[in-house]
């Protein structure tokens, strides 16, 4: 069954005004989506690909926080660009890369505050275990009870990753589109984060899209894999499908033995990235 439908999408990014070449031509950013059109299902989907190939942009426009300049855009059979902000929250929670909440409101105070005020009302069953409550098999979980009476902006982006995650689980979307959310945590965490997000979909119907620049956790974890080529092409199918050493050294450019650390080379950048943005 489809739940995202691409209709005829074009999609770039406005020019940025001062933005000039050599020449002192104004630089057109490049299209990202060119009269694009495909059927997506629901699941627990990863998006695979090299930075800049459209898997960030992909997921805005999917969840209605980009719309597209051309064509349209269909989440759960509603048009993306007929939604009010509500609308849009219901549907799908967004978790952006390198997301910071500037308050110092305690952890376990706004855990309670999403849960109450989201589509659930404050009242779910756990996954797990049906007798117990979602938000409590939550923090057991992702490792919250001894964040509880840390302020939001004092938490480890690690810490902060993990506290996020579970904002989109209690909140109570149709859909979650996450954007490299685990990348500052430890590696059992990422482990038990997307066991736990994949049981969560089966038990719950609840779609999630994420972004991971780590193949061997998508390998792992991913019921169904979008590949990302950097001229935007994308390839869907099972990880088996659309992983081979062959695919992957085509969409990198590299060989399959130097995928390893290429991985690495990303996660570190995206760290730089974001520990830069949280002095500023």
């Amino acid at each position: 069954m489809s739940i995202i439908t691409f209709n005829d999408v074009h999609f770039s990014y406005p020019a940025v005004e001062g933005d000039l070449d050599e020449n002192g031509n104004q630089i057109q950013p490049p299209v990202i989506f060119d009269h694009f059109g495909a059927e997506l299902p629901g699941g627990f989907v990863s998006l695979v690909g090299p930075n800049g190939s459209g898997k960030s942009t992909f997921m805005l426009l999917a969840s209605g926080r980009l719309l597209p300049s051309e064509g349209k855009i269909w989440l759960f059979g509603k048009e993306t660009s007929t939604l009010s902000d509500e609308e849009k929250n219901e549907l799908a929670s967004f978790l952006y890369q390198n997301m910071e909440f500037d308050t110092d409101d305690k952890v376990s105070d706004l855990l309670n505050y999403v849960y109450e005020n989201g589509m659930l009302k404050g009242s779910a069953k756990g996954i797990q275990d049906s007798n117990s409550d979602l938000l409590a098999e939550i923090i057991k979980v992702f490792e919250l009870d001894s964040l509880g009476e840390k302020k939001l902006n004092a938490l480890s982006k690690g810490q902060m990753q993990r506290v996020l995650i579970a904002f989109s689980m209690i909140y109570g979307s149709k859909s979650v589109f996450m954007d490299e959310p685990l990348f500052a945590c430890e590696d059992y965490q990422k482990n038990y984060a997307l066991k736990y997000l994949r049981e969560f979909c089966k038990v719950t119907g609840t779609t999630i899209y994420i972004s991971m620049h780590e193949l061997d956790l998508t390998r792992k974890y991913a019921e169904t894999v979008m590949l990302f080529h950097p001229n935007h092409d994308i390839d869907l199918g099972t990880p088996e499908e659309v992983m081979t050493d062959a695919d992957l050294e085509k969409v990198y450019g590299l060989p399959a033995s130097m995928l390893k650390h290429s991985e690495m080379m990303t996660r570190n950048q995206i760290k730089e990235e974001s520990d830069m943005i949280k002095t500023l």
